[in-house]
């Protein structure tokens, strides 16, 4: 019987081939065709994770675009597709891809069941012009090569579009919305910092006054302190070079040493104060514990290059938490060390312009639309947040999380109005009213964070 019906499928393909329904390859080729008829999209890779295709492409951008006419350069993305039909999600850390970029779902992409479109932020290699000249690396560039995509893609994914990114990616997300605000239709902007003035930062002065209880503040402070007492006898464990940018091992060894309680509080939780070391630690206790909390290859000349376009913009516009250290009084040998311009080599420092981001900051308390921010009651680098108008926006705050906040650490209604407007804003119906949703692939989930992050940022 079985063989009789293998020959009747064979007769009817032969004899009625017109009956037959278009393979999936068939539909597949249709969306590559259309990919690669898209004028300076690449596609360089393609793999096909359960119910998605993913593509590794790069697009070519012109270096300055105010000169479209001029030199270019290829900037990566990657496209997770999962039906044309579909939201699509534009997403970008703000910083650049991995080296050998994989499939993943960020927070709004799972919610929306969408498409994903990601992307690596001019400047950040390999998406840097040659010869790079870094006056082009600005936010309104960024956001207007993300504004050539999304056009270029719109041509393939008409349904709505959702912009986020965590961070500098959550900042970017919003300069885009700022410069272009008809290219997506609405925004997730995760623990991004606002310092619309670079000069009045005592938000973050009191944001460590008050984190956490006073006991592991003031643990963490004497952890600052024995470490700059035991310098002359830890500096001679570091391992350079430093001197493309910091210049010295001493350097290098009180900024991270002043970063230390940054990064404990955005990567960590109260529930790790009881780690912190005590004053009687002994001096490998203490520099192991602050390689694991800061790390003290990350000031090296080999830690910092990768992020040079970072430091760059923040010097030049971004703007980076300029701390008092008031416990630190005697103990500190470099006044002026924590700025943006330490980390650079010397021919990339750069005098600050603090107009792009009053600029933004206005705009987006009086005049933008559909923003949605999430901040951890604990990250720092919620000291100083945007403040969303009241047009169709809102900030929510994940109690006692750090920088890896989102809003599944909301508290429950929180995390429900959050998700009804972003898929209000994505044209689906409330998640209350849905059918059982399908099997999703088994992707890895992207916060958008570096593992490790500059904190001056």
């Amino acid at each position: 019987m079985r063989r009789l019906l293998l020959t009747l499928a064979s007769v009817i393909a032969i004899l009625l081939p017109g009956l037959l329904v278009a393979s999936p390859a068939s539909a597949a080729d249709e969306l590559l065709d259309r990919l690669k008829a898209i004028p300076g999209l690449t596609v360089v890779s393609e793999s096909a994770p359960t119910g998605y295709r993913f593509f590794v492409l790069t697009y070519r951008q012109p270096v300055d675009h105010r000169k479209p006419g001029g030199p270019t350069y290829d900037q990566r993305l990657t496209l997770l597709h999962r039906d044309q039909a579909a939201p699509t999600v534009l997403s970008t850390s703000g910083y650049n891809l991995a080296a050998n970029p994989q499939p993943g779902r960020t927070e709004p992409t799972r919610l929306l069941d969408g498409n994903q479109v990601s992307v690596e932020h001019r400047f950040f290699t390999p998406s840097r012009p040659a010869p790079a000249d870094w006056h082009d690396l600005t936010i309104w560039q960024e956001a207007s090569d993300e504004h050539r995509i999304v056009t270029a893609l719109k041509t393939i994914y008409s349904a709505k579009w959702i912009q986020t990114g965590g961070s500098k990616g959550g900042m970017t997300s919003v300069y885009h919305r700022r410069f272009y605000p008809n290219d997506v239709d609405g925004v997730v902007a995760y623990v991004a910092p606002n310092d619309s003035l670079n000069d009045l930062d005592g938000a973050y002065d009191r944001f460590f006054t008050t984190v956490g209880d006073a006991a592991c503040r003031a643990a963490l402070d004497t952890v600052q302190i024995e470490a700059l007492k035991r310098r002359d006898r830890l500096v001679p464990r570091l391992q350079g070079p430093f001197s493309r940018t910091l210049g010295t091992a001493d350097r290098a060894y009180e900024m991270t040493v002043l970063d230390t309680v940054w990064a404990f509080w955005q990567y960590s939780s109260a529930a790790d104060c009881a780690t912190v070391p005590p004053a009687t630690a002994t001096d490998d206790e203490l520099f192991d514990w602050i390689d694991g909390v800061a790390g003290w290859s990350f000031y090296t000349d080999e830690g910092l290059e990768p992020y040079w376009p970072y430091y760059y913009q923040a010097a030049t516009q971004l703007g980076w938490p300029s701390l008092r250290f008031p416990h630190l009084k005697g103990l500190l040998r470099y006044p002026g060390l924590y700025t943006a311009n330490s980390s650079l080599p010397a021919e990339l420092r750069s005098r600050h312009n603090p107009l792009p981001m009053i600029d933004v900051d206005l705009w987006v308390r009086t005049l933008s639309q559909r923003m949605l921010f999430i901040y951890g009651e604990n990250d720092p680098w919620g000291a100083e947040r945007f403040a969303p108008s009241r047009r169709d926006s809102a900030l929510f705050v994940a109690p006692g999380a750090n920088h890896g906040a989102n809003i599944s650490r909301l508290n429950a209604a929180d995390a429900a109005s959050a998700t009804a407007m972003l898929r209000r804003w994505a044209g689906l119906a409330p998640a209350a009213t849905l059918a059982p949703a399908r099997p999703a692939a088994d992707l890895p989930f992207e916060d958008m964070i570096e593992p490790r992050r500059p904190t001056l940022k």
